[in-house]
């Protein structure tokens, strides 16, 4: 669906009240029914108070604005990407603070580990919402590093292995062309291991990648041959477990909306990414540790593969690092459903994680030294 355009005077917050109150309307009607809301409907359940006449005026001109379209020419109208979004602004403007959810928090304590924990809160956003339940973690560019380690294997290959924190392990074999002494290696492993320590994995590759630019480690072979082998497998440092979802029959829900039918190669193509998860992560990456609650709507997402999808996100923070939760459906959404739902387990996976978080050491940030 192409992106829409609507004038300055005439955005959703600038209608009259009246004209908002009748796009709400059909926006509800069209949510719950999923075929086209004529005007006749609209008076018969409003209950404006208004004459067919008066509302079908107010019809075509929420259609000239862009807010609604109308699919066949006796048809009623449908709302357009930019009048779910002055709808979605309506119900973020005006919602409550979520409620306290005690069984929700119950549940997930009953994990055993952090990775459980994000399991369960992906199937409990999909059973609350009926959408697609999502849980990011933190990246690995915000894990913590913990260590690396040279492996001699045999003739002139190397196993390189990075661990970080959350469980996270990489691992390559690199062919450096000549034989190296094993007592090289170590060393070179632990010099990386006191320069490095306390810092994320995005701050590690980043002074890695500073360093081989400097003109002192050229004439170090030793050193420059340690910090290529680092970068080499910081490069493809990618985590295995870092997306969470739950819920994929819900995508099947609602597959003949008239506001833009979800084709079967569009949800063939977003499972196959679930089961690819490192795309998921990359496809989803943009809304990773955005503040606050986060709703994109059909074309406003970034990445063309969400156009037929409207997304409900919020951060939630484990004691160290921020993370994102959320839910997709179709842009004929309950977004006040949806919106509620994000916002109580957000709040409820923070609280929970909290008590989960190692306590801050002295020196979790140290800034190494520069100099080499």
């Amino acid at each position: 669906m192409p992106r829409q355009s609507v004038s300055p005077d005439f955005a959703g917050s600038n209608l009259p009240e009246r004209t908002r109150r009748v796009l709400a309307a059909l926006i509800q009607e069209y949510i719950e029914r999923g075929s086209p809301v004529s005007s006749r409907r609209l008076v018969e359940q409003g209950g404006f108070g208004l004459s067919a006449a008066t509302v079908r005026n107010i019809l075509a001109t929420l259609e000239d604005a862009g807010y609604v379209s109308q699919p066949h020419t006796s048809a009623g109208r449908i709302p357009t990407d930019v009048g779910y979004r002055c709808y979605v602004d309506f119900l973020l403007e005006h919602r409550r603070a979520s409620r306290s959810t005690p069984a929700v928090e119950a549940r997930l304590r009953q994990a055993g580990s952090v990775n459980g924990v994000l399991s369960n809160v992906s199937h409990e956003l999909s059973r609350i919402s009926h959408h697609l339940g999502f849980v990011l973690a933190p990246t690995s560019e915000t894990a913590g590093f913990e260590h690396i380690e040279f492996v001699p294997l045999e003739g002139t290959r190397i196993l390189v292995m990075v661990t970080a924190q959350a469980e996270l392990v990489c691992h390559k074999i690199v062919d450096i062309g000549e034989r190296v002494q094993p007592s090289e290696l170590e060393q070179g492993a632990n010099y990386l291991n006191r320069e490095f320590r306390g810092l994320t994995i995005g701050e590690v590759r980043s002074l890695v990648i500073q360093r081989l630019r400097q003109e002192q480690v050229l004439y170090d072979e030793l050193l420059s041959q340690w910090l290529r082998l680092a970068s080499s497998t910081l490069e493809d440092m990618v985590p295995q477990e870092s997306v969470f979802v739950d819920g994929a029959t819900f995508l099947f829900d609602e597959m003949s909306d008239e506001d833009g039918p979800v084709s079967l190669d569009t949800l063939r193509a977003l499972l196959s990414m679930m089961q690819e998860k490192h795309r998921l992560v990359r496809l989803l990456g943009e809304y990773l540790g955005a503040h606050g609650l986060r709703v994109v709507i059909g074309s406003e997402h970034a990445k063309s593969e969400l156009h037929a999808f409207s997304l409900v996100a919020s951060a939630y923070f484990d004691g160290q690092q921020t993370g994102t939760v959320g839910v997709i459906g179709p842009r004929r959404m309950r977004y006040s459903r949806a919106i509620a739902a994000v916002d109580s387990v957000s709040q409820a996976v923070s609280r929970v994680l909290l008590n989960h978080a190692p306590p801050p050491t002295d020196d979790a940030r140290r800034t190494p030294d520069r100099t080499v």
